[in-house]
């Protein structure tokens, strides 16, 4: 069956768009993804026609909705093939996944002495977090190493861990260079070693692949739904419910209780509601089950499929650009990490957008891997399911164009 592209690209309207009086050419989709019709129209309508406070009123507004937004919980489950619904938390993203996860299991399970394992090619919120946890509670962070194509040296894994490990942290496709990890080989070998806890990150991997996190044996998964297609502001945090019934709640004030008093204390609600302190981005969420739908009507196998080939196509293509240096493995997916010739990835990122071509330019907050590579920023253009060749073609020539005005 052909990839229907053309109809795809028709319903995502901001591709309609022209930027200084060119056609949009979005490649930033990493960064955050363009939202189809029916997103942008569910969250609209719900607004409209069936706005209400959930998990707290007999109304019939307020039970519309809190069915409405426990069915999306429902779905997401399903998606990344949860045991359960009650394994799926909303969040604000990824990174307050990230940071749930460090300040309600780490806090409470980990001891010092305790060593954490992540990796060098880790977004600043698959960092940070850990180290923040490990000053507070003097834990060590060890990283798996990158070599030169942009992969783990997991050959280094056996001096890496010792029974002291506690967790390991890893994306399951950097943000900056496409890699992806064999998480399934990794999750094996550090499960063999220890009794070691494994967090994926998934901000990058969710769009582009399939996710079965009881088949991946992962303890956690996060991801954001602005790069799934749906709304900023609302992310996911699986834990297997094991867990989450032995970890103590990070934030505290209303729907996360079952009984306050002045004199008793509180006592809180099951998980994983007890994770969701206050009021919940509802219209986020209802966006969320609408972007999933959308995906599954695609079908992820097809989406994964159209975009491996346009990656071939992409790769090819930009060897027609002189002085352009590809950073990352062979195999990538959905981004091309590049910088042209001596020139600054900011003045290359200013240039193509005067061609209306929108990349992302910087150290993509992945210091550590910039300074692995011994540079302070790259260029990066992003693939989506609704980026066609035109886009490449756009880009290859932008750059051309770029490389004559700024000369060798």
């Amino acid at each position: 069956m052909t990839y229907p592209i053309v109809r795809i690209r028709s319903e995502f309207p901001m591709l309609a768009r022209k930027i200084n009086d060119k056609q949009l050419t979005y490649l930033d989709s990493a960064a955050s993804a363009q939202k189809p019709n029916v997103v942008i129209d569910c969250e609209s309508d719900y607004y409209r026609k069936g706005y209400a406070a959930v998990h707290r009123g007999i109304h019939t507004l307020s039970n519309e909705a809190t069915t409405r937004m426990e069915n999306v919980r429902q779905q997401v489950a399903r998606f990344i093939h949860a045991a359960s619904a009650d394994e799926i938390v909303f969040v604000k993203g990824a990174t307050e996944a990230i940071n749930l996860v460090a300040n309600s299991w780490g806090c409470q399970y980990l001891q010092s002495g305790d060593n954490i394992l992540i990796t060098e090619m880790e977004h600043h919120a698959n960092i940070v977090p850990w180290q923040m946890l490990a000053e507070k509670k003097h834990l060590s962070l060890r990283y798996i190493p990158l070599l030169p194509d942009g992969t783990l040296d997991i050959a280094k894994l056996p001096v890496l861990i010792d029974d002291r490990t506690r967790l390991f942290a890893v994306t399951q496709i950097s943000n900056v260079l496409g890699t992806p990890n064999l998480l399934s080989k990794l999750i094996s070998e550090v499960r063999t070693t220890n009794d070691v806890m494994v967090l994926v990150d998934g901000a990058q991997g969710v769009m582009h692949q399939k996710v079965d996190v009881q088949t991946l044996d992962c303890d956690f998964y996060v991801f954001s739904g602005h790069k799934l297609y749906g709304q900023t502001g609302i992310g996911v945090l699986y834990a297997r419910k094991a867990l989450l019934d032995i970890m103590p709640p990070w934030e505290g004030g209303g729907a996360m209780i079952q009984s306050v008093s002045l004199t008793e204390g509180t006592t809180f609600n099951k998980a994983p509601w007890r994770f969701e302190a206050g009021s919940p981005n509802t219209a986020s969420i209802i966006g969320l089950g609408a972007a999933i739908d959308y995906i599954e009507q695609v079908g992820l196998d097809s989406i994964q499929a159209y975009e491996h080939e346009l990656m071939r196509y992409t790769l090819e293509a930009l060897q027609q650009v002189p002085d352009l240096i590809l950073y990352g493995p062979a195999h990538r997916i959905g981004i091309i990490a590049f910088n042209l010739g001596k020139h600054h990835a900011y003045d290359v990122g200013n240039l193509l957008d005067q061609y209306g071509i929108a990349i992302r330019t910087g150290h993509h907050c992945a210091m550590p891997l910039m300074d692995y590579f011994q540079i302070t920023s790259m260029c990066r253009a992003s693939l989506a399911m609704y980026t066609n060749r035109d886009d490449i073609d756009r880009l290859v020539a932008g750059l051309v164009q770029v490389q004559r005005l700024l000369g060798s």
